[in-house]
């Protein structure tokens, strides 16, 4: 299923700690989080497949990092997919906490 830029948005659902990408009215991935007072932790991305290899993993973490940018927050990496996009895209490496944040297992 091929999404329209238009129609793909990144929208943080705070009640689960996850932010969703959304193309038109199916959420095609998520991006798993913990909150600490000064920092998000990215524990895990995903995308359905049937929307993978267009891009929209990296649309999804980078929407997450333009948001956490604009809260004053910092991130913790866990996840290795955003983990790698941070590495591709050094303008976020100024947001990344070092490892040692501490987070509560669920």
């Amino acid at each position: 299923m091929a999404a329209s830029p238009d129609d793909v948005r990144v929208v943080d659902n705070r009640r689960d700690e996850r932010y969703e990408l959304w193309v038109g009215e199916t959420r095609a991935g998520l991006l798993a989080y913990r909150e600490t007072p000064r920092a998000l932790v990215l524990v895990h991305t995903e995308t359905d497949p049937a929307f993978e290899g267009q891009g929209l993993g990296g649309r999804l973490v980078k929407g997450a990092l333009d948001d956490i940018r604009s809260r004053g927050l910092r991130v913790v990496l866990r996840c290795p997919f955003a983990s790698a996009y941070v590495r591709r895209h050094p303008e976020y490496a100024d947001l990344v906490s070092a490892p040692t944040v501490r987070v509560q297992e669920r």
